[in-house]
């Protein structure tokens, strides 16, 4: 085995100066697939975006793709971000763009300049996830499942060493729930690495990976029994 794509190690976890998870130990390595579970308002999110650095890590040790992220310098943000796919509940597409230029922008920011390679990257990651033909449409002329499926492409446009996912099924009924987890353990198959945060428990269920919970102040792994 590798080093871990992310560890924690005694890594309290604040949110607005107050410590919501102590003590936390986690490894995810390269290959997992991981659900980070746990009612609302036990830490899920703060711990992702602890990951991500939107939030300092501030007592602990903390690492990701390569990353320290005790004292991350702000300029190095960007680079970090660009090794991860991260996908959120509310997919945050730009309204007013059409598909295509949502993930062209991305693109664009990172540094991508060959308008042939731009346009090549956008056609694979949208084939990755089964939305081929719509790149002249506008988010809103999307379903749900249908803009969450482009949010997870735009993810993927870089090449990420692993996707981070903050509940991406959190708005969505549940057969496109079920369609969009498929996306994802699609991705796994091919090697992907995904740490998901999620309090819906079919998911678990229907799709094995490892199990973090976040539970009172503390992240702790769960052992699932394995079906008799």
């Amino acid at each position: 085995m590798g080093a871990p794509i992310v560890q924690l190690q005694e890594a309290n976890i604040f949110q607005n100066k107050q410590c919501i998870l102590s003590q936390v130990d986690i490894e995810v390595q390269a290959g997992d697939f991981v659900f980070l579970i746990g009612k609302t308002g036990t830490g899920k999110s703060s711990l992702i975006k602890t990951l991500y650095a939107d939030l300092p890590l501030q007592e602990g040790q903390g690492g990701i793709v390569g990353y320290d992220l005790n004292g991350i310098r702000q300029k190095d943000i960007p680079f970090l971000r660009r090794k991860l796919g991260v996908v959120f509940q509310d997919f945050k597409l730009l309204p007013d763009r059409t598909v295509f230029d949502n993930l062209n922008f991305v693109l664009k920011a990172t540094g991508w300049k060959d308008k042939a390679k731009i346009k090549e990257r956008i056609q694979e990651v949208l084939s990755e996830v089964g939305m081929e033909s719509i790149e002249q449409k506008h988010p809103f002329e999307l379903s749900g499942g249908e803009q969450q499926r482009v949010a997870i492409a735009r993810a993927l446009l870089n090449t990420p060493e692993i996707i981070i996912a903050d509940e991406p099924t959190g708005n969505l009924d549940p057969q496109t729930s079920l369609e969009i987890m498929e996306v994802f353990q699609k991705l796994h198959q091919q090697g992907m690495t995904v740490l998901m945060a999620t309090h819906d428990y079919n998911m678990i269920v229907k799709f094995p990976g490892k199990i973090l919970r976040c539970d009172e102040g503390a992240v702790y792994e769960v052992v699932q029994k394995k079906p008799s």
